[in-house]
C-alpha cells in the first residue's frame, strides 16, 4: 500500500561534501552540504544564492569538494549550523546558525596544501577534488582498485550519506550489478584535465606519425 505525503525535504541519500573556498581576506571557509550530484566529469551543487560559499565561488572560481567517511560525523557537526558569512540571513538565524571564522579549528580539522586551486584540502577525508572543473582528484592509495590506475575500490569506499538530515554509511553490497562489467574508461569525458594527467596511450587514442 502507499498513500500521499507533502515532504519538506528531498533527501533520499546523497553524499556529504565538505567545500573549502577562500574568503576574502585569504581565510578559508569550510561548508559542509549533501546537494551535490556527478555527471560524468562535472559536479552540480546546490547552494543557497545568498551563501558565503557560493560567493566565495563566485568570486575565485576555484574550491575544493572534500568526500568525507563515513565515520567522520563528529567533524561535520562541529561546522553544520556554523556559517562564514559576517550578516546571517533571517533564514540562518532561525534555523539557529552561527558565524564561525575558524571552521578548522572548530572542527579540528587539517589544512593540506592543494596543487591547483588555492583553497587547500582537508586531510582527514579520504578524497579531494580540487575544482574549477574538477582539476584533480587526490585519493588515499588504500581505497584504490589493485591493478588499476585510475579506479576507486568500490567495496572499501565508504561515503557519509545525508538522507532527510540524518548521517549514514553504505550498507554491504546487495547484488552484483550488471553495469560493474563495463569498464570504467568507456566513460571518461576527453577534457584538457584528463589530457594532461595522462597521455594518449593510457586514454586509448591512436596517434599518427606526425603526432595528431
Amino acid at each position: 500500500m502507499h498513500s500521499v505525503i507533502n515532504p519538506a525535504i528531498y533527501y533520499w541519500g546523497t553524499p556529504v561534501v565538505l567545500i573549502t573556498t577562500e574568503n576574502e581576506d585569504g581565510t578559508t571557509n569550510i561548508a559542509p552540504m549533501s546537494s551535490a550530484w556527478w555527471l560524468g566529469d562535472r559536479c552540480v551543487l546546490g547552494l543557497a544564492s545568498q551563501s558565503h560559499t557560493p560567493m566565495n565561488l563566485l568570486r575565485t572560481k576555484q574550491c575544493v569538494l572534500n568526500l568525507p567517511s563515513d565515520d567522520m560525523g563528529a567533524y561535520v557537526n562541529a561546522i553544520a549550523k556554523t556559517t562564514g558569512s559576517p550578516v546571517l540571513s533571517p533564514k540562518k538565524q532561525t534555523l539557529g546558525y552561527e558565524l564561525c571564522r575558524d571552521k578548522f579549528g572548530r572542527a579540528g580539522l587539517t589544512p593540506q596544501p592543494s596543487d591547483l586551486v588555492r583553497p587547500p584540502r582537508i586531510a582527514e577525508c579520504p578524497v579531494q577534488m580540487e575544482v574549477e572543473l574538477v582539476l584533480r582528484t587526490h585519493i588515499q592509495d588504500d581505497l584504490r582498485l589493485p591493478g588499476h590506475s585510475n579506479r576507486v575500490n568500490a567495496d572499501l569506499w565508504r561515503p557519509m550519506i545525508m538522507s532527510f538530515q540524518h548521517l549514514y554509511g553504505l550498507a554491504p553490497k546487495t547484488i552484483d550489478s550488471k553495469l560493474a562489467s563495463i569498464d570504467e574508461e568507456k566513460y571518461r569525458t576527453l577534457t584538457g584535465a584528463a589530457l594532461a594527467e595522462a597521455g594518449p596511450a593510457e586514454l586509448g587514442l591512436e596517434m599518427d606519425q606526425s603526432g595528431k
